[in-house]
């Protein structure tokens, strides 16, 4: 059974013979009830102050749980940058490789190309000699076989009495028959 404070105040007792004195029995329960009143506020003010701590824990508590998600999600963010990071460096460098062989392929071209103009060359400089030797050489026969037949040139003094001296270019020879 349960006592409340205003139930010990009001209390009353049956009156015996010889019995204990009523009024310091009625000061006593209302100092008990008043004790008592007391109690029950402080417990009370207890309880609610553990129910205000435990909503805190509970707040508390979401917190850590947020911040841990937090966290976690952090580091799956990161991860997932580091992946695609790696991911972009491998194909930076795979298109670097490609312009490096493109280039060294281009350069081996030009250098083939290079190699082929220069076989080029000297082959037409073989044929341009081949050629200004036979014509030399065909020069010199023809030289060779006219060797005994001289045209007739006039000497200085046929020049100038044969020629208008005026129209003669200096250095070419005019002959007029």
């Amino acid at each position: 059974m349960k006592i409340a404070p205003i139930d010990i105040a009001h209390k009353t007792f049956g009156r015996k013979l010889g019995g204990i004195n009523a009024e310091e029995v009625t000061v006593f329960l209302k100092e008990v009830a008043e004790e008592m009143e007391s109690l029950i506020r402080d417990r009370n003010q207890l309880k609610e102050q553990i129910r205000e701590r435990e909503l805190q824990m509970l707040e508390y508590k979401e917190r850590d749980k947020a911040l841990k998600e937090t966290i976690m999600t952090a580091h799956k963010m990161t991860e997932t940058l580091r992946k695609d990071a790696e991911r972009e460096a491998a194909l930076i460098l795979n298109h670097a490789k490609q312009q490096a062989d493109m280039i060294i392929r281009d350069s081996r071209d030009s250098l083939k190309k290079t190699y082929q103009d220069i076989t080029d060359m000297k082959r037409q400089k073989n044929q341009f000699e081949i050629s200004l030797k036979n014509l030399i050489s065909s020069h010199m026969e023809l030289l060779e076989r006219n060797a005994g037949y001289l045209p007739h040139t006039p000497s200085g003094s046929d020049i100038s009495s044969t020629t208008n001296v005026g129209s003669a270019r200096p250095g070419k020879i005019v002959i007029e028959s």
